[in-house]
Parts: C-alpha cells; structure tokens; sequence
C-alpha cells in the first residue's frame, strides 16, 4: 500500500481492514438504474436553479430522504453526482451540473455535517463549486484527463480522488430496449496490464499536480468501455489491480454486464450485483459503490466476516 489509512475529516479509512460502502444519489432526470432523484418529484423539475431562493425544493428533499436511508442502512459515503453516464445519455453544461449537485451537497453537509460526500464530476468548475458547499472527495470517472484544471482544483483542496478507467466511446452504444444501453466493449491488447497502465498514466497526471499519492483511489471502471467477459474478468482478477498499491474502489451496481448474464432488467439486478460484490472483496476492493446500500453493507459485512483478518 502506498498509505494503510486515510483521514478525510473526522473519518479514519483503515485500508484492508473492511468494505466502505458508497451510496449512490444521482441527481439526474435520466439515470440508467432508474434512480434518478429529478426523476422522482411530480414536475419534473428536480433541484432548484442556482438563481432560486434557498428553499428546499423537491429533489432536495428526496436527495435527503435518500441519504438518510442511506446512512441509517450503512453508507460510508454518499456520491452526488448531476450528469448521467448512462450510455447514450447528452451531457450538461456545467451551470446545469451546478444547479443540481451543489444545493444538494449544501443541505445533506447542513443536516449530517460529519458525513464524507463525494462530488462525482469531470468538470473542475463544478468540482471546485462542490468542496466549497461541503464535498471532500472527487470521483472523476475520466481520471483527470477530461478537464485539465480538475488535478489541480483537487490538489488545492487536498481532497481524495478517485481515479476511474474509462475506454467509454459516446459513439459506441449497444441498445437493448429490456436490459438497457451498453457502451460497446474496446479493444485490449491485455486487458488487465492496459487498465494498469492507463490508470498509473492518471496517477502522475494527479501527482504532478500536487495530489498527495496517499489520497488517490483507483477504480477499474467497471462497465466503460468494455465487453461483457472484460467485465467479468476484472472483477475476477481484482487483486491484480489492487496490487498497484492503491486502494480499490469497485462499482458494478446494478450495470448492464450483470443484466446481459442473467437476462434482467437494472431493477431486478441486486442478487447479481451482490455476486460481483461478493467475488470483489474477496480480490481486496476497499470501497462498494452502490445503489442498493442496505443490501451491499450485509454482504459486504458478510464477506469481510470470512476474508478478513482480526
């Protein structure tokens, strides 16, 4: 390990010594679960614009139901993110992914203000926005490598950053209307020595700009950019990965790799997800990214009961 801890406020993370689990609030229209929290209010309208007085609005208030939820059923940290990856989704500017994500990370800061919140962005703007309302990690499923001022807002900051793999091409999507769009799979010379390679290209691009190596976190990007068995492959050979000496952040929840094995739509996912889950903290995953967080914390709970030392 480069680090067997970190501090992040008051929140020790113990590398190895169990599961974190990640709890998901995407504060879009048009997530590809379906769980999208603009989704969820009557008008459709979601949080409110950046122009609009400080009432909660109704994503708002669904964004701190959720996370309430989340947190009472195990969450370690909550992942506000306010533009879809979802394949085939259009992206947003970044005063739209401002409206979305900051009010939110205001009122869940205001109401738990000892809980860890991750702004999941590519956007430096946005990112910066976030930390100032109450964020204390980045997870950037481009690595750092789509805005070049993003490593140096984090560093900045001093925040922890979650490096993801992506070979995604926005070009490149698989649809099927039961089981959902896919990005369609790259091509790998060797899969598991092309992802460590492209990730330690972002370790130094967050290292040169000043990000402490003890607060980087990488991620194989589960689900970007490749196949079904690529997939499949990843989660298996996990260890391989974790063996950079980064800690590992895994998330599968609920993605279309699961659903193409067991021919189920996103809502019917969780007993696949919680086998890939299973099977990822036994290959030494530090951190479980997840939509269903009650059900992920048991078998995560579960599995460090077995693989863990102490």
């Amino acid at each position: 390990m480069k680090s067997d801890s970190l501090q992040v406020g008051n929140f020790t993370f113990k590398w190895g010594s169990r599961a974190y689990i990640m709890g998901i609030l995407n504060i879009t229209p048009d997530s590809f679960s379906g769980d999208g929290l603009m989704s969820l209010s009557p008008s459709g309208r979601g949080v409110r614009r950046r122009t609009e007085p400080v009432e909660v609005g109704e994503g708002e208030s669904h964004a701190l139901e959720q996370a309430k939820q989340f947190l009472e059923n195990g969450a370690d940290i909550l992942d506000i993110g306010g533009e879809s990856t979802r394949p085939g989704s259009q992206p947003v500017t970044a005063d739209e992914e401002l409206a979305r994500v900051v009010p939110v990370i205001e009122i869940i800061h205001k109401n738990f203000p000892d809980t860890l919140i991750s702004i999941d962005t590519s956007k430096a703007e946005v990112a910066e926005a976030g930390f100032k309302a109450g964020a204390s990690i980045l997870n950037d499923v481009w690595a750092l490598r789509a805005d070049p001022q993003l490593a140096s807002v984090a560093a900045v900051f001093r925040v922890p950053v979650i490096l993801m793999h992506n070979r995604s091409n926005p070009a490149s999507v698989e649809v099927r209307e039961r089981l959902g769009n896919a990005y369609i799979g790259s091509e790998y010379e060797n899969l598991i020595e092309d992802v460590k390679r492209e990730l330690l290209v972002s370790v130094e691009i967050a290292k040169k700009a000043g990000v402490e190596e003890s607060r980087l976190i990488v991620d194989p990007g589960i689900g970007f950019g490749k196949k079904r068995e690529h997939n499949l492959e990843l989660i298996n050979r996990l260890d391989e990965i974790r063996a950079l000496g980064y800690p590992v952040l895994l998330g599968t929840s609920r993605k279309s790799f699961i659903g193409f094995t067991l021919d189920l739509p996103a809502d019917q996912r969780v007993e696949g997800t919680a086998a890939t889950v299973a099977v990822g903290i036994t290959r030494g995953a530090d951190i479980i990214r997840a939509h269903d967080v009650k059900e992920m914390a048991r078998v995560a709970k579960m599995t460090d009961a077995i693989v863990r030392k102490g």
